[in-house]
């Protein structure tokens, strides 16, 4: 196992710059989830750290060892694609032993430590089998075992759950998680999926046109986003766009739908436009009159209603851009469209964000 340091990383091709001064430390044994949308920089950042481009500038450390220059076959990473890579022609445990075969260790012991691996990744009756006659999540399973055979210092995954469905993409995150724990073997995995991150992962990296957003847990960056981006981007938010107009006490007041909303004050107060994010599941229905003395309170008119099982999402219309949502049990959800209904939430639910 190693860490792995990159600091001060560009990345240009031609005029477009990738990737702007990135300074990233991976700590050992973690799982690390580099997620974003598409043109984010997380696979320009992979491929980096597996040696398939070199940087413009930069430093890329993997332990103590400087590999910004050194070629991928001698950086001792496992590599994880999305589509699998499995050789067609040869049995599941040809493939898994492929590495070791290559770099010539003993017959048996190639085959001890396929079985060894076939029994980790729960396949031990596949390994006479051949790709194409197991299933999407066996091979992606069969892929990790590869990639890990002759034991690397680093894992990297690209997306290695895109091509599967929702229920056995949800039953790999278990077993890919599971597996990397039991090796605990560094591993950087890439997503666009904010719910595959948060599943996975020990830390969250979240990047947005070459650069670094935040960084933390699921939970850290999920209760408390730093900026606007990363707000909307992991998890449903409602974003109110608003004035500061002053302060009250330890609360930062924010106009906004012609109300005062209070922010609790963590930082200096901010100066003019700002935005306020409250996520679904912190609004609830309320009475203006009996609403507690720490709840911000909107009105507003119901425009629409949808129905998620066990639970009914509310489009409220309160005079900004869009209708703000609630996330509500059905037996509590009013049916009628256009009534004038009052939404809360308490004070310290709001999130002051940085355009």
């Amino acid at each position: 196992m190693s860490h792995v340091n990159l600091s001060k990383v560009v990345k240009r091709f031609g005029d477009f710059t990738a990737l702007h001064e990135l300074d990233l430390d991976i700590k050992e044994g973690e799982f690390l989830t580099l997620l974003g949308p598409s043109g984010c920089g997380k696979t320009t950042t992979l491929r980096l750290i597996a040696g398939f481009i070199q940087p413009t500038q930069g430093t890329i450390m993997l332990g103590e060892e400087d590999v910004t220059q050194v070629a991928p076959q001698h950086r001792e990473i496992g590599m994880v694609f999305q589509d699998y890579a499995l050789f067609p022609h040869m049995t599941i445990a040809e493939n898994i032993g492929f590495g070791l075969k290559e770099r010539k260790y003993p017959k048996a012991d190639i085959a001890a430590r396929v079985g060894e691996l076939l029994d980790l990744i729960h396949l031990p009756e596949v390994g006479d089998r051949y790709p194409a006659e197991v299933s999407g999540g066996q091979q992606q399973r069969i892929a990790v075992a590869r990639a890990v055979a002759y034991p690397p210092k680093v894992l990297l995954m690209d997306e290695p759950l895109g091509a599967l469905d929702l229920k056995l993409r949800e039953t790999m995150q278990v077993e890919l998680r599971r597996i990397q724990q039991e090796l605990k073997i560094t591993t950087v995995y890439v997503t666009h999926d904010q719910t595959e991150a948060m599943n996975m992962s020990d830390r969250i990296v979240v990047m947005n046109t070459g650069r670094i957003e935040q960084i933390g847990s699921a939970e850290g960056i999920y209760n408390s986003p730093e900026t606007r981006f990363v707000a909307d981007f992991v998890g449903q938010i409602n974003l109110l766009d608003g004035e500061v107009t002053g302060t009250d006490g330890d609360h930062i007041l924010v106009r906004t739908a012609d109300t005062d909303i209070r922010v609790v004050q963590k930082n200096v107060a901010p100066i003019g436009s700002t935005c306020v994010g409250v996520r679904p599941e912190q609004l609830q229905l309320v009475s203006p009159d009996s609403a507690p003395p720490d709840f911000n309170v909107l009105q507003g008119k119901l425009v629409g209603r949808t129905f998620a099982g066990n639970l009914t999402r509310l489009f409220i219309e309160i005079g900004l851009d869009k209708p703000v949502v609630i996330e509500c049990k059905p037996q509590d959800a009013p049916t009628e469209i256009g009534i004038e209904l009052s939404i809360g939430w308490p004070i310290e639910q709001s999130t002051l964000l940085n355009k």
